[in-house]
């Protein structure tokens, strides 16, 4: 429909990352793949904690919602990417474009949270041992999650309501394997500075509020780590903490600088590369990251495969 000099978008048409048919079909294979891996790894890790009742802890109830939200994260990236590689038409409707950036803004501030809400869980195994058990009661890690996943759904909806308000009058196509914030932003004909500086304003907020929790929590860790006297026990306890400290490194990394930054400096090939490791690589990582590094779910493991698992 036409008023004037605007139209009204009905739909968008992605891009991707190439009109390669060659290369179309090896980056088809590559994406499935990750995909593949991140189902099997993330509810690999879901079905052990939860038949294992000696994974049956605050630790592993977090690292379990992790791993339940990365399937989430990557089902709402993933198909639609693989549907752009073999599909004639690479079209999505205006509604399912603001879905999964609906989805997809609640997976990234989830995410984001639960990251900082497992370096609080592991401050007080760390620096109270013995108050551990009653200081995270099931109700407060439910309350925990819950509040995370809170969080998540105001800032999507906001940012949602926000940008799909805006009139598209330039373009309906997105440079982009996905519908994202900064590509969809360069088409519309509105003025955008508002939403920009909410747009930084709240994920600044959130990131650093999160960034925040998680450096105070890891410097009374430190602390209480430096006090241990045995080399043994200091290693044990930094353990604990490794595979944390990787997964929140490689997603804050890339989170910051894709969303902490003004407009002008975007660069649609360049994030292409970087959506690709936030959105797909991520998920993907996380389980093996939280599993190679981790004493007891690879015992987990083996007695899985042994059929000596401890359930309850």
């Amino acid at each position: 429909m036409s008023e004037g000099n605007l139209t009204t978008i009905t739909e968008f048409v992605l891009l991707g990352f190439t009109d390669n048919k060659s290369l179309q079909f090896i980056l088809f294979i590559l994406f499935l793949l990750i995909y593949l891996l991140t189902l099997v790894g993330n509810i690999g890790m879901v079905t052990l904690i939860r038949v294992d009742s000696r994974l049956h802890t605050p630790m592993y109830f977090f690292l379990c919602s992790l791993s339940f939200l990365d399937v989430g994260y990557s089902t709402v990236i993933a198909p639609r990417t693989l549907m752009i590689f073999v599909a004639e038409s690479k079209t999505i409707s205006f509604t399912g474009c603001a879905l999964q950036f609906f989805f997809f803004c609640i997976a990234v501030s989830c995410e984001c949270c639960l990251l900082g809400v497992m370096a609080y869980d592991r401050f007080i195994a760390i620096c109270n041992p013995l108050l551990y058990t009653a200081l995270m009661s099931r109700k407060l890690c439910y309350l925990l999650v819950a509040g995370s996943y809170v969080t998540g759904c105001v800032n999507a909806v906001v940012h949602t309501s926000l940008m799909f308000n805006l009139s598209f009058c330039r373009s309906n196509i997105i440079n982009h394997f996905f519908c994202d914030e900064p590509p969809i932003l360069k088409l519309s004909c509105s003025d955008t500075t508002v939403i920009d500086i909410f747009h930084f304003a709240f994920s600044a907020a959130l990131i650093l509020v999160t960034i925040l929790a998680i450096s105070i929590s890891y410097t009374y860790i430190l602390i209480a780590i430096l006090r241990i006297r045995s080399a043994e026990g200091r290693h044990k306890a930094f353990s604990t903490c490794a595979s944390h400290l990787t997964a929140v490194t490689i997603f804050y990394a890339t989170g910051a600088f894709m969303y902490l930054r003004p407009s002008s400096k975007y660069s649609v090939e360049q994030d292409k590369i970087i959506s690709v490791f936030y959105t797909l690589a991520i998920p993907m990582l996380n389980p093996l990251i939280y599993s190679l590094r981790n004493k007891e779910v690879k015992e987990a493991f083996k007695r899985l495969v042994g059929g000596k698992v401890v359930s309850r």
